[in-house]
């Protein structure tokens, strides 16, 4: 069996507000912003912060907070979309610098929203098959560094974060039975397109989507209709089988808590799928779509607050870019 056995994250110390960003888009309403998206701030990353410096960060919280010693740490996994290099791999330099084994394996994994549920899964893999005892999941993304100046729309959404966890062999959540899938088919529904091999060199071109928005090449395009479409689709048919290879029902859930898109998202989302709003998590306010990070975020907020605790049953969920989506139930 694997568990849960400590989490952390760390949030950049910059942080830009809904009126902040309103002096820029003068046109916009502020109060309309953070009804809909559910967000009034959201932290930012210095310019020369990093992905792998947040990861690093949360990782040596999750060390201070819980009493893990780095010695202890057999692999490493980190998901990320911003990578300091197209190699090494980032999660071999955060081994060094965190003073983990050379004994330890590390990889970096490219996911976004279901990264998380991602790392659960491949850790509890690790440690099933006896290949590691304590695995450190880190999730960190930069994607305000990706955005254009003038996206209103996603500036308004993402905020920068990193997230880390420890997956063991004992602690106080059971990892479970998982649901994972994917549909690539819908990759330029949520992509940047310059920068990698298919197309290295930035081209400066744009064009404008069925939607009215703007599309750059350099910077991150997401189709905000066709991910609420795929997610409506994706979401409930997952919980059903995340519900199934779990033998359970949706009354044997104590809790929600999916990733943190948009308000308006998470809302559509529950009363399409008949969840109770009191068993179900929203709260981006302070922190945004800090995409991978934002189920970590949420497990280790309502821990501390008392909501989620022991003799709980809680699904998780991811779901977005790739398109990409996973969940699983943790036993508290």
């Amino acid at each position: 069996m694997a568990y849960i056995k400590a989490i952390s994250y760390y949030l950049p110390e910059m942080i830009v507000t809904n009126e902040d960003l309103l002096k820029e888009f003068p046109e916009w309403s502020v109060d309309k912003v953070a009804e809909k998206v559910g967000v009034k701030s959201r932290h930012v990353a210095a310019m020369n912060e990093t992905a792998t410096d947040m990861a690093e960060k949360a990782a040596r919280k999750l060390f201070e907070e819980s009493g893990v010693d780095p010695l202890e740490i057999d692999f490493v996994l980190l998901c990320t979309q911003s990578p300091d290099y197209h190699f090494p791999s980032s999660a071999c330099i955060l081994q060094d610098r965190l003073g983990i084994p050379t004994t330890a394996g590390a990889f970096d994994y490219n996911l976004g929203c279901s990264g998380c549920i991602y790392g659960m899964a491949v850790a509890k893999g690790l440690v099933a098959g006896g290949i590691a005892k304590n695995v450190l999941i880190l999730t960190a993304e930069t994607y305000n560094k990706y955005l254009h100046p003038s996206d209103k729309s996603n500036r308004s959404i993402f905020g920068d974060g990193a997230a880390a966890c420890l997956v063991s062999t004992e602690g106080f959540a059971q990892i479970c039975e998982f649901s994972l899938g994917t549909d690539g088919s819908g990759a330029n529904n949520l992509i940047m397109k310059t920068g990698g091999a298919r197309m290295p060199q930035k081209t400066g071109s744009s064009v404008i989507d069925d939607e009215g928005h703007m599309w750059y090449d350099d910077y991150l395009y997401m189709n905000g209709g066709a991910i609420f479409n795929f997610t409506l689709e994706a979401v409930p048919a997952m919980i059903k089988q995340v519900l199934d290879k779990n033998r359970m029902e949706k009354d044997n859930v104590d809790y929600y808590l999916f990733h943190q898109a948009n308000k308006f998202m998470l809302n559509t989302i529950r009363k399409v799928c008949a969840l109770p709003k009191d068993k179900y998590y929203v709260n981006l306010e302070t922190t945004g779509n800090t995409v991978s990070s934002t189920v970590m975020i949420g497990l280790k907020n309502c821990i501390e607050a008392g909501v989620i605790h022991k003799d709980m049953w809680v699904m998780c969920a991811g779901f977005g870019v790739g398109l990409s989506w996973g969940g699983v139930i943790l036993k508290f």
